[in-house]
């Protein structure tokens, strides 16, 4: 299984912190994480590939500023905002661009490092930040914001003795996965996973060789897919808990799940049922990044389903995509009724952005005809080769230049 999109680009981020070499194994080397590259190269870093190995030298990063032209194109670049003021106790950033699925304000971030003591001043467009008067203390999230989590950590892991301990923070794996490699240099941080974490600061952080934390999203990705067209898939290296929310409702759709250590092999009859009410939530619940995929399945299933989308409000916009293919979907406000069809029809459609585009495959997989998806760069910023996966898996295919 691929490496996580959404834990390599904190990691990346992370590395920031250390005045060595990095070096991340299994790369996916998705068009997100090249982005990022682009972003610390920007910075003074060196970033090199060795076959699938990722390396990331910040030896000589002394630059603490983000152009607007590399921010627009990557949301995760404001995860290098808390690594810089870690680092050299100043930053400059643009606000970030990424998909286009609503509302996604930084204000979680700015204010958790204010509470830190981080002077912030923003005016055209740029977010100006002092942190020579950075200290520790209790910081309290207003909610449990993943990037915002990730940005305070990384703000508070160097320095001298100091403890910073954050409440309510996001508790996804890719968290604990940002712990776990910041501790692998020589950090000191402990609780993520949980909705406490405490970081006691150190002065200085070592290069290290890491091995990231596998694709929830893209492993629920195929394992939709496998609901929807039918088959046996085995996904390996995915601990089944980070998408037990997920196995709840493929259960409940007619799928039979074989769960043996790092494996789950999915087995389906291609006949799905209605998984029922789903609605997204912080994590454990039901992935915001996994909407888009299960609405598609919904749209085959056998009787009707509700999906309510509670953290970003755009995340429908693909609808119109799937109802030109056939599908029975009403959108009202931030939820979706979904009344199943015996099948869909192939169509032109356009992926508007990365979950929704991924969706519209799926969905083309089990239509009748022919469908062309359009605009697929959107679905290059998370998954690798994807075309090349499903056709290993049986399906017809294919990428056109």
């Amino acid at each position: 299984m691929d490496k996580a999109k959404n834990a390599m680009l904190p990691l990346l981020a992370g590395s920031i912190l250390c005045e060595g070499k990095c070096v991340f194994s299994n790369n996916p080397n998705y068009t997100d994480i090249r982005n990022m590259c682009e972003i610390l190269r920007s910075l003074g870093a060196e970033v090199s590939n060795d076959n699938d190995k990722l390396i990331v030298d910040n030896t000589n990063t002394h630059k603490y500023y983000i152009s607007p032209e590399l921010a627009k194109v990557i949301r995760s670049s404001i995860f290098a905002l808390g690594a810089l003021l870690g680092r050299f106790g100043k930053a400059r950033v643009s606000y970030p661009g990424g998909c286009d699925i609503g509302l996604r304000p930084i204000d979680l971030h700015l204010k958790g490092l204010r509470d830190l003591g981080v002077n912030i001043v923003e005016a055209h467009g740029l977010i100006n930040c002092d942190a020579s008067k950075i200290h520790g203390g209790n910081v309290c999230l207003d909610y449990p914001s993943v990037g915002a989590t990730e940005n305070l950590i990384m703000a508070s892991v160097l320095g001298k003795k100091r403890r910073t301990i954050i409440h309510n923070v996001a508790k996804e794996p890719e968290i604990v996965d940002l712990q776990n490699f910041i501790n692998s240099m020589g950090g000191k941080i402990k609780g993520a996973g949980t909705s406490i974490v405490t970081i006691d600061s150190v002065e200085k952080l070592h290069g290290v060789d890491y091995v990231p934390l596998a694709d929830r999203i893209v492993a629920g990705t195929y394992m939709i897919a496998v609901a929807m067209t039918g088959g046996e898939v085995e996904i390996i290296g995915c601990e089944a808990s980070v998408v037990q929310s997920l196995i709840d409702k493929l259960v409940k759709s007619s799928c039979k799940l074989d769960i043996k250590n790092d494996k789950i092999i999915v087995k389906s009859n291609g006949c799905p049922k209605s998984f029922g009410f789903v609605e997204t939530m912080p994590y454990p619940g039901f992935p915001t990044d996994l909407q888009a995929q299960i609405l598609s399945l919904a749209t085959i299933c056998k009787g009707n389903s509700v999906i309510r989308e509670n953290l970003f409000e755009a995340r429908f916009r693909f609808v119109p995509e799937l109802i030109k293919m056939g599908a029975n979907v009403v959108v009202r406000d931030r939820t979706a009724f979904v009344s199943g069809v015996k099948t869909l029809q192939g169509a032109s459609v356009y992926a508007g952005d990365l979950r929704g585009g991924v969706a519209l495959v799926l969905a083309g997989l089990v239509a009748n005809g022919y469908t062309t998806v359009n605009d697929i760069w959107h679905i290059d910023r998370g998954y690798k080769d994807i075309e090349k996966v499903l056709a290993n898996l049986g399906a017809d295919i294919t990428r056109i230049e």
